[in-house]
């Protein structure tokens, strides 16, 4: 721990003298660090196509100042990589602010940085509810497990599920993802008939359909990370039948994200999720968002993923028009606090009191619709806040 804090120690002063220098008509340099190879590459790339972008649609200049984005590669779940990352960045390269964070691991690591060197943090992906509590200067643009789960709970208790087996990836969101959905469904006269974490990193889901089948509940609730491992779970439901015992699977929208829902085929028709973003959500500001998202990725389809990022740099770029271009940390967070603005999503806002995020969260159903599998919104839990975080 000492030669960490002194290492903390040396970061702030150093940190401390180039802010004290600071001319505020200097680029602003943001650190991205995401995950851009290994298992999870898709998920930095598309948080990078929706950073580029909000840049690509309003510029790479704010409040005077022009906007300078410098890239870190943390391979994924990877926290040492991620800080040693974070380090370099605020040391060598003088970044303004931080940003990216595919999982919670990274913004684990690199929060002690960001609050001993008052340097503003967006994380637009990773999930668990506590991370902002981690330092005072994180800010969080995507969402936390418990806002995805807690609807989930709530409409399978609504909808005469009694008895219900949770299956997690066995990392924090998981962890956040089987807590949430334990507590809201048992609240509402749900029974859990069994609670069962699996690896993080490529599971064999097999014998973990099989005893799920064999225990025939009402349903089974999912968690896993976006990505291909929710592709295949959905086929292994189907392929052993568990659609045809009458179990219903629900999970949180990470499995049937737009990039791989074609993947899933129509395997994945009718399978119901609880989630922020659809690409199919009606709004003109998604409209809009879509159309100019297409024009520079024609091949692509946008995920909620691609809106964490375009909404962190909204964030920056507000703030930084509210204070006049400074970007210390302090400063930041006191404008940044409370803001709210229209998403592709829907209406969003920052908590002032723990800087998260308060969003619309959607049940949906998977459909084709003109020939296309999408996740049509049916229900809506308007301005849900953290329930992780609520007393």
């Amino acid at each position: 721990m000492k030669p960490f804090k002194k290492a903390l120690s040396t970061l702030a002063l150093a940190c401390g003298l180039i802010g004290a220098g600071q001319v505020h008509a200097e680029n602003l340099k943001i650190g991205l660090i995401l995950p851009l190879s290994g298992p999870f590459s898709t998920i930095g790339k598309q948080i990078l196509d929706g950073v580029k972008l909000y840049m690509n649609v309003h510029g790479d200049t704010v409040a005077g100042r022009k906007v300078e984005l410098l890239l870190r590669d943390d391979t994924g779940i990877a926290p040492a990589v991620s800080q040693r990352a974070a380090q370099e960045l605020l040391v060598n390269e003088k970044v303004n602010i931080l940003a990216g964070f595919g999982f919670t691991p990274a913004a684990f690591a690199v929060a002690p940085l960001s609050e001993s060197t008052k340097t503003p943090m967006v994380v637009m992906n990773a999930a668990t509810s506590s991370i902002t509590t981690k330092s005072p200067y994180i800010l969080r643009t995507s969402s936390t497990m418990g806002q995805f789960t807690a609807p989930n709970a709530m409409w399978a208790a609504k909808n005469g599920m009694k008895n219900v087996i949770t299956l997690v990836s066995d990392y924090g969101p998981g962890h956040d993802a089987e807590k949430q959905f334990v507590k809201t469904f048992t609240e509402n006269g749900g029974n859990i008939a069994a609670q069962i974490r699996m690896p993080v990193q490529s599971p064999d889901f097999s014998p973990f359909l099989q005893r799920v089948k064999d225990a025939k509940p009402d349903a089974v609730f999912l968690f896993v990370p976006a990505g291909e491992q929710g592709v295949a779970f959905i086929k292994g439901y189907r392929e052993r039948g568990l659609d045809k015992e009458g179990i219903e699977l629900l999970s949180t929208g990470d499995i049937t994200t737009e990039d791989l829902i074609a993947a899933t085929g129509d395997a994945a028709i009718g399978l119901k999720t609880s989630f922020t973003y659809s690409e199919a959500h009606d709004s003109d500001v998604n409209r809009e968002f879509k159309q100019k998202y297409k024009a520079m990725y024609p091949n692509q389809r946008p995920t909620f993923l691609t809106v964490g990022g375009y909404d962190g740099m909204h964030l920056i770029y507000e703030t930084l028009k509210k204070t006049g271009g400074k970007s210390d940390g302090d400063t930041f967070l006191a404008s940044a606090k409370g803001m709210a603005w229209e998403s592709p999503r829907g209406p969003i806002s920052i908590d002032p009191e723990t800087r998260d995020i308060i969003q619309n969260v959607y049940i949906r159903e998977v459909k084709k619709v003109d020939g296309l599998l999408q996740n049509v919104e049916f229900d809506v839990i308007p301005n849900f806040k953290d329930p992780g975080k609520q007393p």
